[in-house]
């Protein structure tokens, strides 16, 4: 590796380092880590410092990270969990949100914001899942009826995107191709999954069980192996490589969806110690690297875009969520779970990116949605937990009442 791109490897690890010691040190604010690495990103990245800057390494490194996010997104499925009522209306939630987003787009399209509408239209409609399990756990909210509901949402507020990304961003195909490629990448997945569910040979499950905590890593190993398998189906046929990364979590939760409840709790600590420990915080600093601070500030109409952008994440993902399930949860969950629905940004940056690519994107406001994607992800779950928080504290209190 030649001195520069490894200088450039070692100011983004150093970020990387750094970002969660920031968080501790301000305690009190309670910022995310995900916010504070895409904030040093823009701080070394090229438009402040300049320390460092997009490299091929550093860039496939970025790219692995999302794969890694949306493989634990995946991973984090319990079907079991979500089937029923919850899976439902995420199902109609999403529907409703994508023909809110149609619409916002449309008038967005009508007083020229946007150049095109179905990038902005389809960008709006995500849920960052893979973002936000990790705080849903640190707040103890992941197994209460609200994790259930927002793990459907996000389910659905992933994968509805990242096909729809694949039928009508893509280029690569005819759109009647690339749904037959989606079929036929459905049917691959089908069958893995179905091969996971009833294929578990003695030999090799007592294998991976005996090297779990060996330099063996056996179930680390083939996961990284499926993972890169599905990826390779998904590019191979000319689909977006984050639906085979999505589909891999999903395929290695069902192959393991037997073992005892012991092994898959470290097992799934492993992922995320691979994922969260260098991957994905590489792929969230670069995005703050990439993001385009003077197409941002080029103008006072970009910068409206910004906060016009954050109140229509609302209003596509979090209106249908906060209409739907008024009958269903407290007053207080159900606005958490409609700020958590509009948490949006990885899916917003791949989309965005592909936009600048395809040049049916001006770079203002792709700096606009990421940045409202940025202060989603900032502002709606720490407000979302605030709203819950007390009411855990009154169950906790009434059950202790109760117990007396």
């Amino acid at each position: 590796m030649q001195d520069a791109p490894l200088i450039n490897f070692l100011v983004v690890v150093a970020a990387i380092v750094l970002a969660p010691l920031i968080v501790n040190a301000i305690a009190r604010v309670k910022v995310p880590v995900v916010v504070v690495e895409i904030a040093l990103g823009i701080v070394i990245g090229p438009h402040v410092l300049g320390l460092a800057q997009r490299d091929a390494f550093v860039a496939g490194l970025a790219h692995l990270g999302l794969a890694f996010l949306f493989f634990l997104a995946g991973f984090e499925i319990d079907f079991g969990r979500i089937r029923g009522r919850p899976l439902r209306l995420a199902a109609y939630g999403w529907l409703l949100s994508l023909a809110l987003s149609l619409a916002v787009a449309a008038a967005l399209y009508a007083t020229d914001v946007i150049v095109l509408v179905r990038y902005a239209a389809i960008a709006m409609t995500t849920t960052a899942i893979g973002t936000l399990m990790p705080m849903l756990r640190d707040a103890g909210e992941v197994e209460t009826p609200l994790g259930r509901f927002v793990l459907a949402a996000g389910a659905v507020g992933e994968f509805g995107p990242i096909v729809l990304t694949a039928l009508l961003l893509s280029h690569e195909n005819s759109q009647i191709g690339t749904l037959l490629l989606l079929v036929a990448f459905g049917g691959v997945v089908l069958l893995a999954i179905r091969l996971a569910q009833r294929w578990h040979p003695a030999s090799i499950v007592r294998l991976a069980q005996r090297t779990m905590n060996s330099s063996a890593q056996l179930p680390m190993r083939l996961s990284v192996l499926v993972l890169i398998a599905l990826i390779s189906v998904a590019v191979t046929l000319r689909l977006e490589f984050l639906l085979g990364a999505f589909a891999a979590g999903v395929i290695v939760a069902q192959a393991i969806k037997d073992i005892e409840h012991d092994d898959l709790e470290p097992l799934r600590i492993k992922y995320e110690g691979v994922s969260f420990g260098l991957f994905v915080p590489i792929f969230f600093v670069v995005t703050g690297m990439t993001f385009d601070l003077p197409a941002l500030f080029s103008s006072a109409r970009s910068l409206l875009e910004l906060p016009l952008f954050v109140v229509l994440f609302l209003v596509v993902r979090g209106l249908p969520a906060w209409l739907l399930y008024r009958h269903v949860l407290p007053e207080a969950s159900r606005r958490a779970l409609a700020l958590l629905s509009a948490t949006q940004l990885p899916l917003i940056v791949a989309i965005t990116t592909l936009g600048l690519q395809q040049q049916q994107m001006r770079p203002s406001t792709a700096a606009a949605m990421v940045g409202a994607g940025m202060l989603s992800v900032f502002v709606f779950p720490l407000l979302a937990l605030t709203l819950v928080r007390p009411q855990r504290i009154l169950s906790g209190v009434e059950g202790a009442s109760a117990s007396v």
